[in-house]
């Protein structure tokens, strides 16, 4: 069956219900994942180390007769470093070193103490300091995800966390050296070789062995998506991260089979990802309906591509540009290229994505991998009110206040007329007895 993604138009009668159907997608949680999870988590926090064990045996196929034996020590992350292709070795870092300095340029724009003293010499500001411990979760088993390491652990690291816990799954103990050289370029502390939800557990309540964290980052399958969900609150986490997204608005001037390859690159990830394309040309639809055809057969996860694009996919026929745009907005995607001559001609009109693409050459891939920003973002429409991972999420804010006397005299009468209209009399008088 050949990849056919929903062909829209919006000039159709019934294109705002066909609109919604397409974006529809369930958060929601298996029943029976959530009963699961939640008999993990309190089988981790009430049995530690040995529920981790066990665990681990069971899902991992990977037996020990300790948690510290399933810790990976620097010498052993070095180690892979060491071991690596010289060409692996030079991409990894090359990659590190531009997502640590745009990180260090995020810091600096947003994550800087400040004050300020009034007129009647109160002093107000922000204390910005970072996480003392944080966690980050690599997914492991059928694929292996270096990129993670470098997205989730070098923020945190320019951030100024001073302890970066790494959890890993490893089925039958087959550690990749990827992902351990990854771990060395970006600074991880200490690295177990646990996953799934008893790693989240094992993180977020602490055991013998492995520490409990501030705030744990990260994706994961739907245990550890769910794990993450019940933990919140005891930690912080970054989201909870739906299937993959691409949107490419296109005006029809960039070659169709690079688009189509754009769109196969999120597709590929699972059947569930969605890959859409908004443009005004329906010839330049068809063309790239094409190679799309042409393509597939060529893509060794052809068979998940092809799932995914006829169950999530679509080729939209807009009026316009702008039109474009603002649906665009609608659906607030995960990845979004501009694929036009003129980029920074519609980058005005657009509000809401996780990342923006600018032209026909900045395909989605290098911002997954290497270009800088990061590649943790927002999905199913969550790009409406939230952000990429970044320096901010490893950094905490405090309030700084240092009212004088003279200001104590101002602040404090407007402090007793609210906190009296509260009926808070005790915040009245604590203001009133500051007073001259």
């Amino acid at each position: 069956m050949p990849a056919q993604p929903v062909r829209l138009s919006t000039a159709q009668p019934d294109f705002e219900a066909r609109f919604k159907a397409l974006l529809h997608w369930s958060a929601d949680t298996d029943a029976s994942i959530e009963q699961r999870v939640a008999d993990i988590l309190a089988d981790v926090k009430a049995r530690g180390d040995a529920a981790v064990l066990d665990y681990t045996a069971r899902f991992d196929g990977l037996q020990a007769d300790s948690v510290a034996a399933l810790e990976i020590t620097q010498a052993e992350l070095l180690a892979a470093l060491a071991a690596i292709p010289a060409d692996q070795r030079q991409a990894l870092e090359s990659a590190a070193a531009r997502v640590r300095s745009y990180h260090e340029a995020q810091k600096k724009a947003c994550g800087e103490s400040w004050q300020y003293r009034d007129a009647d010499g109160t002093l107000l500001g922000q204390k910005v300091t970072p996480l003392d411990r944080v966690g980050i979760y690599v997914p492991g088993g059928k694929a292996a995800y270096p990129s993670s390491v470098l997205m989730n652990a070098v923020p945190a690291h320019v951030a100024g966390v001073p302890e970066i816990i790494m959890v890993v799954p490893t089925p039958k103990g087959e550690r990749n050296a990827l992902v351990l050289a990854a771990a060395a370029v970006a600074g991880v502390s200490r690295a177990f070789t646990i996953g799934g939800a008893q790693a989240v557990a094992a993180l977020a309540y602490g055991t013998d062995t492995v520490p409990a964290v501030d705030k744990i980052t990260g994706p994961g399958n739907a245990y550890v998506a769910s794990a993450k969900r019940r933990v919140f609150g005891t930690v912080g986490i970054d989201m909870i991260a739906g299937p993959s997204e691409i949107l490419v608005l296109a005006d029809g001037t960039t070659p169709p089979d690079w688009v189509a390859m754009d769109l196969f690159s999120q597709a590929e990830h699972d059947e569930l990802a969605q890959s859409i394309l908004l443009c005004p040309d329906a010839a330049y639809l068809d063309a790239v309906q094409r190679e799309i055809d042409r393509l597939l057969p060529t893509m060794p996860r052809a068979a998940i591509i092809e799932k995914s694009l006829n169950d999530r996919g679509a080729l939209i026929l807009t009026r316009s540009m702008e039109e474009a745009c603002a649906i665009s907005n609608r659906i607030a995607p995960e990845h979004l290229e501009v694929s036009s001559r003129d980029p920074h001609r519609w980058e005005p009109l657009l509000r809401h994505a996780g990342a923006i693409f600018l032209g026909a050459y900045t395909s989605e891939s290098l911002g997954d991998y290497c270009a800088g920003p990061n590649h943790v973002l927002p999905t199913s429409g969550t790009a409406r009110f939230s952000s990429p991972l970044g320096v901010y999420d490893f950094q905490k804010r405090s309030s700084l206040i240092e009212v004088s006397e003279a200001g104590a005299q101002v602040l404090g009468r407007t402090a007793s007329v609210l906190a009296h209209g509260e009926g808070l009399t005790a915040h009245a008088r604590a203001a009133e007895m500051r007073l001259k």
